[in-house]
């Protein structure tokens, strides 16, 4: 078989969704492959910082490393911004949906918020609320957020840090996105 012969999913018989199984699972598999390939291509482009948004990434997640965060956070702070390429006006919310099957809840709050959190830093320079984060000041998971953007964000636009390369991580990567913790809500 090459392909099905429905062309509405309800028409399908169990012989046809055997054969889609195992080409189901290639796509899965290729998850990390296509999340990495999306970094890659933030290469380049400064977007008027001092380094492109590739190397902040590599710089927050090294950053995360040295600090002892777990593998599964070194992988999300690696991957925060993945976002910025397919919605830059939701970046937050896009890269925390793409990793969610994949990380524990509280990275994925984590995720989901930085954006907003690290509007702390700047704001106020554009007649912003800098502390509109504080909404959230009761949430279980508000510290790690402001830690998250404080230790490994904000502070990640340096050339002259010395930072790990994306070979470093892609093991880390790989492993992380290899275990779905949760598929379906």
């Amino acid at each position: 078989m090459e392909t099905v012969s429905f062309t509405k999913m309800e028409d399908g018989t169990a012989e046809e969704y055997a054969f889609l199984t195992p080409l189901y699972n290639n796509c899965l598999n290729g998850v990390p492959d296509t999340l990495l390939k999306l970094l890659i291509q933030m290469q380049g482009d400064k977007l008027g910082y001092k380094i492109d948004r590739y190397t902040h990434s590599l710089q927050s997640a090294t950053r995360a490393e040295r600090d002892g965060a777990d593998e599964e956070t070194i992988v999300c702070t690696l991957l925060h911004d993945i976002g910025d390429l397919l919605a830059p006006q939701n970046h937050s919310q896009v890269a925390a949906s793409i990793l969610r099957p994949y990380i524990s809840e509280q990275n994925y709050w984590i995720l989901k918020h930085h954006g907003l959190f690290q509007g702390y830093y700047y704001f106020h320079h554009l007649n912003k609320d800098r502390n509109v984060r504080e909404k959230y000041k009761d949430h279980p998971y508000y510290q790690s957020c402001v830690d998250f953007c404080h230790k490994w964000d904000q502070s990640s636009f340096d050339p002259d840090y010395d930072t790990f390369p994306l070979e470093h991580f892609e093991p880390m990567v790989r492993n992380v996105l290899s275990k779905p913790l949760n598929t379906f809500d």
